[in-house]
Order: structure tokens, then sequence, then C-alpha cells
């Protein structure tokens, strides 16, 4: 068992930047989790695109109007202007100073901003196409130099230990819900251990996985948003799954994402026969329009065509060797699969790619649950609406881990919150658990589920597509809490488990709403 004054459950951007503003406190003991072996492994590491700053001829205004414009009138303005407002000193202070991220810059030794659709104007700040990485190697790094954060990989958070769910106490049945920690799953000494803490932050990244095209790495199976609804977590805005226009279409490099700054440096998109095809879509952006627009344009072709797939030109409109130092990363996986950007299109579909909703959170990231946080993907603080901007996702991992944070320690000050002990919280009860898990049942499972949230609840959603997605997934969900109820721990039965309670909020949330509106597309009722 092991406790701390807070626990990170996640080390993406998010996490990694709550843990090191809380650890400016040498007296705050803080864990930070990670399900993965390599902590560098995260949503943020695949980040491509870049990170938004201030540009030459930008302002917080003029922002915060791009940012409520592609949240499709469901953006929290109040969220908008706080990133707008705190954003910029914030990644001079953590990313550029303290973390000290190598940002590009351009010819004259200034920081170079890069543009991508729905901004208007150059904002973007990059580090080629591997921002992400670069970031979060960054922080890492910063967060292995504090001597008062402990990182533990190979760690999976199986629930959320909360009172008076797994209180000892039956008077505790009466008093509102309070989070003490985690149950963590060890995957090397393959045991569950109790993780005690005054706070708790989630901090789990998206849920791409459940879809079966995404850009996601595969821990982002909605591990977080499970724990968070089954311990009584308000979860809102679920079914605004955001779906990346560009994802690479080849062969051994499924939903390799090819960056939207890709069509910011002047990329067109093409039918396979090479006609340009977005102006019919959107005669203003074209091929810079919001990414729910450009989605949807890319699967109607595909759809009203037989396509398989569409092609991205960036080779006649940027010079070969700007292309490969501009694009490094994406010429480079390109070229492994035979495709040279330099000198073809790429062929590209749409793809699950960020996850909009979220456990619902104050402006400090605060949950209905004491003493639980949710920051970055995760959560929902209102800030992307319908419709994500952007380049907003880091930049809101970056603002409310901050946030949160600074919240946490005035609590500390104010009135520190209660580590429990050992003897008040049960240890992990395997008893009954007689079955070994099997990857095969799992995958074979997790398949499923990907298929029916592609086909029933993807881009383009009807009610009858969503009813029979849920009556689906319900009869699954039964069959895998029985085996679940009966079976040793592994991190994929942890996920399987967690994969169908969110696909099973998606569709229920995307059932509901029948109004279309930014990514949530109802093409008719039922």
């Amino acid at each position: 068992m092991k406790t701390s004054d807070v626990l990170i459950i996640g080390a993406g951007i998010a996490g990694a930047v709550a843990a090191l503003s809380l650890a400016k406190d040498p007296r705050r003991r803080i864990i930070l989790i990670t399900r993965s072996s390599d902590p560098h492994e995260s949503n943020t590491r695949w980040a491509q695109g870049g990170i938004i700053h201030r540009g030459p001829d930008d302002s917080g205004g003029l922002l915060v109007q791009d940012i409520l414009e592609a949240g499709a009138g469901a953006s929290l303005p109040a969220a908008a202007q706080i990133l707008a407002e705190e954003g910029p000193a914030l990644l001079e202070e953590i990313l550029l100073k303290e973390a000290a991220v190598n940002f590009d810059h351009d010819t004259n030794g200034s920081l170079a901003y890069g543009q991508e659709a729905a901004h208007s104007v150059r904002r973007i700040l990059h580090v080629g196409d591997g921002t992400g990485d670069a970031i979060i190697k960054a922080l890492i790094n910063a967060v292995h130099r504090q001597p008062n954060i402990e990182l533990l990989t190979d760690a999976t958070a199986v629930d959320l230990i909360t009172f008076p769910h797994h209180s000892l106490d039956p008077l505790d049945t009466y008093s509102p819900i309070i989070c003490h920690g985690a149950y963590v799953f060890d995957r090397k000494g393959q045991a569950v251990h109790r993780t005690l803490a005054a706070v708790t932050i989630l901090a789990t990244g998206g849920l791409g996985r459940i879809y079966r095209n995404t850009t996601n790495p595969p821990g982002a199976r909605g591990d977080g948003l499970a724990m968070a609804f089954r311990a009584g977590a308000q979860i809102i805005n679920s079914e605004y799954i955001q779906f990346h226009p560009t994802a690479l279409a080849v062969p051994g490099a499924e939903g390799f994402l090819i960056s939207e700054a890709v069509r910011g440096e002047g990329g067109v998109l093409l039918t396979p026969d090479g006609n340009p095809f977005m102006q019919k879509y959107s005669p203003e952006w074209k091929d810079l329009a919001p990414r729910d627009i450009v989605a949807r344009a890319i699967h109607s072709e595909m759809e009203a065509h037989s396509y398989s797939y569409v092609l991205l030109d960036i080779a006649s409109h940027m010079p070969a060797g700007v292309l490969r130092s501009r694009f490094p990363n994406i010429y480079a996986e390109c070229l492994r699969v035979g495709i040279d950007i330099t000198r073809e299109p790429i062929p590209v579909v749409p793809a699950a790619h960020y996850f909009c909703g979220g456990v619902q959170v104050d402006l400090w990231g605060r949950t209905n649950i004491q003493n639980l946080y949710a920051v970055g993907e995760v959560s929902c603080t209102g800030l992307h609406g319908a419709n994500r901007l952007a380049s907003t996702s880091l930049l809101e991992g970056l603002v409310w881990g901050n946030r949160a944070a600074r919240d946490i320690e005035e609590s500390f000050r104010v009135s520190p919150p209660h580590t429990l002990s050992r003897e008040e919280v049960p240890a992990w009860d395997e008893s009954g658990l007689t079955q070994d898990s099997d990857p095969a049942l799992i995958q074979g499972d997790m398949q499923t589920i990907q298929n029916i949230m592609w086909h029933y609840a993807g881009l383009i959603r009807s009610g009858d597509r969503l009813s029979r997605a849920i009556r689906e997934l319900r009869h699954l969900q039964n069959e895998i809490e029985t085996f679940y109820r009966s079976t040793k721990l592994s991190d994929g039965l942890i996920g399987l488990r967690n994969a169908v309670e969110v696909a099973l909020i998606v569709a229920q949330a995307a059932r509901h709403n029948r109004q279309s509106r930014g990514c949530h597309y109802r093409a008719q009722d039922g």
C-alpha cells in the first residue's frame, strides 16, 4: 500500500503539469502513475500539430472568438477566456523556461508560428510534426528532477476508492461521496494495491480506442471516464467525438495521424482521380474548414463514390526540402509504407481522434465528488463545446493541470484533506477469481466494441443505428462483467471492462441528443 498527499492518474501533459506545479511545495508528496511501461507514452506524445501560443497578429479576444465558432455554439465562454488569458504565460513559464521545450524558430531566431484549420491567424507553436512528443519528453525529464514526485509505470488504476462505497463504516452511507485514492494494478507484480491520497486527479486521456479507426494509442480506452462514472461523477457532452479527417490509409500504418498542419501549410484534399472537393462542402474555408465539416465531407465522398480513401496533396504546394523539414515524422512514416509525400499525395481516411465531453468539472478542475479532480481530455471544462478547435488540447491540459494544482494547494492551506489509513480501507478482494485472463477473448470482445461503435455511433448517426448499438453493447457488457467477476485481473481485462462502459455512455448520449451539432451528426430521427 502507498500513501501520498496527491495521487495523479495519467502522465500526459495535464497530469505531468499538475505534478510539477504541486511539487513546488517541497512538503507535498505526489504519486504520478501511468499504465504504460514507458512514462512518455500517452495521447500527448502523439499530438503532432502543435500548441497555441499568441502569434504576432493575435489577441486573446481573437482566440476566444475562434474557439467559440469552432465549438458550434456549445463552448463555455468562461473556459475559452481562461485558456486565452492564462495559456500563453503558462506556456512560457512551464514549457519554455521550466521544461525547456525547443520549439521551432524562423530564420530570424524568433518563434515560428503555424496555422491550422479554423484559426484566423498564425498562432501555433510546433516542434516539426512531433510537438507532443517533444513536450512530454521535456515534462517527464522535469518530473524526474523532482524528489517529491514518485513516478510509477506499469500501474493501471482499476477503480477509485470512494466512501461510502468502500467504507467499512455503515454510517458513511449517509455521507457525500469522497475520493480517497485508487486501487492500482501492478502489471509486473500482477497484484492490486491500495494507493491512498488526500486528493486524486484523473488525467487519463481519451477513449478513441473504442472505435475501429482511431489515431489514439492503445491506452486510450476511456479508463478514467469509466472509473469516474462508476464512482458517481457527472459525465457530459459524451456524444461529441471529434473525428480527425486525415489518418493514413495504408496497410501497416492505419491510424497514423496526418496532422491538420499539413492542410494549414497548403495541403489540398482530392478525390482518388485528382479532383478537389472541399469547395462543395465549405466554400468559405475549403480545406481549412473545421474538422467535423472536413471529416463528414470525406465520409460523404467515400460513401457516394465507393472510395476506400481520398488523397491529401502537399507535394504540389511545398518544396520537398521544406516539407521534409516541417513534417519529418510524417515524411518518414509515409516513406516506410511506400509513399513519398514530396512526390505524391497521401491516401487518408477519417478516424476517431478527440473526446470533447468527459467528467464534468468546474473552472478549477473540481468534479462533483469531493477531493476528486479531472484534467485534460478525460474532463469536460466546456472549452471544446461540440467540436474542438485544433491545437487547443495541449494548452487545455497545461492550463487546467496548473489550475487544479493551484486549487489543491489552496485547499491544503485552508483545510488539509485527510489521508486514510490502511485500517480504514478494505484490501482488494481476489477471492473467487478462478480463471486466467484469455487475451484472445479480450481482443475479440474489444474488436466487437470497436466495430459496433464505428458502424453505428461513428461519423454519421441515426436513431436506429444507435438503438442497435446500445442493445448489442448492453448484451456484451453483461458478458464482460460476468467474465470480469470470475477472472484474474490483467491490464487488457481492465481496459475491456472500461471500454464497453464508455461505449455505452457515448451511444446513449448520442441517441438522447437528436440535434446535429458540431461533431455529433444525426442523419435522421429515430
